[in-house]
């Protein structure tokens, strides 16, 4: 149960940052290439591994600063094989059935025949533990096949034929329990895209996204996820990038542009030259980031693996003393029945896979045992501030109107008369500010003209309305701004988006808009301090003073305003060089490398793409909250997995110590033994004691059902 993957690797070349090796796979370890490479490629420092099977050679590129070949050929010399399921095959039972065939025709077999098959159905497992002693020395396998062997050279078949069988069924289960734990994570994160438009021969057609093939026209329409990466061929579009880029205003896409799986159409149809589809487009690559991690292999998980590895000699040493205190070989082969291996290595990863499947219900990306062990250890929360501390969502702040005669309220009035029918995130803002207008006016206008990614314009009593960007009102109906300059440069230094209003050639007044502070901050903040942070802090390029007043009513211990965003990586460098175990939560392209720096990277549901590949977890639904329940997870599959050690560790010494005082039988020892190891492994499985997901979570939007 803990044989390596590898039984040999001969160094053949090594250069800084390469090294290529020959190697050979144990005897039953999968040798499909992909595999190994993906197996590799999880181990730490590793940035490329490519696998020639038919010469055996393996090559592995990898960062000189953060490893060296030796450690890595060591690091694959323990790599753990995938198991037969990893290659879509179900464990088989069929070494079980064998072995309780022959359990239950132990009694009736003629006394001749009870020596060979007791030890035909042992050959597997002893010849298991000859090749475990030659690669690696003692081992459990080798403790186990030693019990089975003494129970025959005792002449008591029916104990060595009961061991095989709780053998089997053990490992059996074991690796079903294994699978299962896979399975889940690998349902929750299977992309989810729907059916798909695609136009073949001219006819337009409706299609499952798995027969969309490269070389498609795929139609995205109003209200459609778009399936593919591809380029646009014809048609124009406002394309809401958010899940991919961070930008939470959308982007004129039109014939030439390049557009993204998961991205949203929110106005307009685009015809798309479909070049990467389903798991090679960007949005099934997201659902793909656990993959990768499941091979990797947690500090605490390596340190449960030495511990067993420690443990196995001291169980030999613990038989080897029972011998020679009495003398009596059945007690031998009930002490070595029980070792804490198994349990050990395997109710760990199960623990923590049972932990990512949790938080994927509850609206978390965990991406492998790494990032829930250091998000346990985190002690400083680091937030980036838009999008993340705030929603990202604009809201009318100012409404300044230029000429006499109009109100604030009159500009909003305006523009909200010509923007309602447009569903740009600044119009359906200025729309929402005038329905909470003391007395909202709607003036009636001619048809609205809509100018994508500039504004809208129509007529009212005679004369132009135009509303949308300066670039639109200064350049393209040549309406001065500058006798307002030093208003509208001062509403620019807050931070804020200005919508420009021109009314009959005329530039009316300008309205600001600014994303506003999430409702549930300050309480994810102090919940975060329950958890035990000790600090929480804001990074932000806004203007101090806003900064300030934000960082007050958040209650937050410190504050950076005005930064860059190299700014940012190194105050985290700065941090950790005091001491911090920081978990930094950004979700914009600027905020990569700070996500990459910090000891865990949390991207927040809209993030841009590479603000998602560069963290640790990625929030799968725009609720900072989660952020908390990020925390708390990883606290609860701490404990878990500290309790599931103590029952290991209580469980098996106590089987050890009654087998030693001849309290038990090989058969009982060896019951308690797979017993206790398959409880404590459903345990983990079961998450016992992690906190329930409340919903079901997807790695990707669902498409709205609009028809095209």
């Amino acid at each position: 149960m803990d044989a390596g993957w590898m039984s040999a690797l001969e160094p053949v070349h090594a250069t800084r940052g390469r090294a290529r090796w020959r190697y050979t796979c144990r005897k039953g370890a999968p040798l499909e290439a992909r595999a190994i490479v993906r197996a590799v490629e999880a181990i730490a420092g590793v940035s490329k591994a490519r696998v020639n099977p038919a010469a055996r050679s393996l090559v592995v590129e990898f960062d000189p600063a953060a490893t060296t070949a030796d450690r890595i050929a060591l690091d694959i010399l323990r790599m753990a094989p995938l198991r037969r399921h990893a290659q879509g095959d179900e464990p088989s039972a069929a070494p079980v059935a064998l072995s309780a065939a022959t359990l239950l025709a132990t009694r009736s077999l003629q006394p001749g025949l009870q020596a060979p098959v007791a030890v035909g159905t042992a050959i597997p497992l002893l010849g298991e533990a000859v090749d475990d002693f030659l690669e690696k020395g003692v081992t459990s396998h080798v403790l186990e096949a030693m019990a089975v062997a003494i129970s025959i050279g005792r002449k008591d078949y029916f104990a060595a034929n009961m061991t095989s069988f709780l053998l089997a069924l053990g490992e059996y289960l074991e690796a079903s329990i294994e699978r299962r734990s896979d399975e889940l994570l690998k349902h929750l994160l299977k992309p989810d895209v729907g059916e798909v438009w695609v136009e073949r021969d001219g006819v337009e057609k409706q299609l499952d996204a798995a027969e969309v093939r490269v070389g498609d026209t795929v139609i995205a329409a109003t209200g459609r996820v778009i399936p593919v990466d591809g380029t646009v061929l014809g048609g124009e579009a406002m394309v809401n990038e958010a899940t991919m880029t961070g930008e939470s205003v959308p982007v004129a896409r039109r014939r030439g542009d390049t557009v993204l799986s998961g991205t949203l159409v929110e106005e307009g149809r685009l015809r798309i030259y479909a070049e990467r589809v389903g798991a090679q487009a960007a949005a099934a690559r997201i659902a793909d980031f656990v993959e990768h991690s499941l091979a990797a292999k947690s500090a605490t998980q390596l340190e449960a693996s030495r511990m067993a590895d420690r443990l196995v000699p001291m169980v030999l040493g613990l038989a080897g003393a029972t011998w020679l205190v009495s003398g009596d070989w059945q007690r031998v082969a009930a002490v070595l029945q029980a070792d804490y291996s198994c349990a050990l290595k395997l109710s760990t990863p199960v623990a923590f896979k049972a932990a990512m499947y949790e938080a994927g219900k509850s609206g978390m990306l965990v991406k492998g045992a790494k990032a829930l062990e250091r998000l346990a250890e985190a002690d400083t929360f680091v937030f980036d501030k838009t999008g993340t501390l705030s929603t990202g969502k604009l809201e009318v702040t100012d409404s300044v109107a230029f000429k006499p005669g109009y109100s604030p309220e009159d500009l909003i009035n305006l523009a909200a008369s010509v923007e309602e029918h447009y569903f740009h995130p600044l119009a359906l803002a200025v729309v929402e500010a005038s329905r909470r207008l003391d007395h909202p006016q709607h003036f009636d206008h001619k048809e609205v003209e809509f100018i994508v990614a500039h504004g809208v314009a129509s007529i009212i009593d005679g004369r132009r309305i135009v509303v949308g960007s300066r670039h639109f009102v200064e350049d393209d109906e040549g309406i001065g701004t500058q006798a307002h300059r030093d208003t509208i440069e001062r509403l620019h230094l807050d931070g804020k988006t200005l919508l420009y209003i021109g009314f009959g050639g005329e530039l009316l007044g300008v309205i600001a808009l600014r994303d506003s502070l999430r409702a549930n901050s300050a309480a994810t903040v102090r919940r975060l301090r329950r958890l035990g942070v000790k600090r929480v802090l804001m990074l932000t390029g806004d203007h101090p003073e806003r900064a300030r007043a934000m960082a007050g009513e958040l209650g937050l211990d410190e504050f950076h305003a005005g930064l860059m965003p190299e700014d940012k990586a190194r105050i985290l460098q700065e941090l950790a060089a005091r001491g911090a175990r920081i978990a930094f939560v950004g979700d914009g392209v600027n905020d990569a490398p700070a996500l990459s720096g910090a000891h865990v990277g949390i991207s927040m549901h809209n993030g841009a793409d590479v603000a998602r590949l560069a963290s640790d977890v990625a929030l799968l639904e725009d609720d900072i909250a989660r952020v908390a329940d990020a925390k708390a997870l990883s606290i609860a599959t701490q404990r878990l997995i500290d309790s599931n050690f103590k029952l290991t560790v209580g469980l098996n010494t106590s089987i050890l110590s009654a087998a030693a005082f001849g309290w038990l039988t090989p058969v009982a020892a060896s019951a308690l033994h797979n017993g206790s190891t398959i409880a404590i492994l459903l345990r983990a499985l079961a998450g016992a004691g992690l906190p329930r997901g409340r919903r079901t979570g997807k790695a990707l939007p669902r498409e709205r059902k609009v028809p095209a």
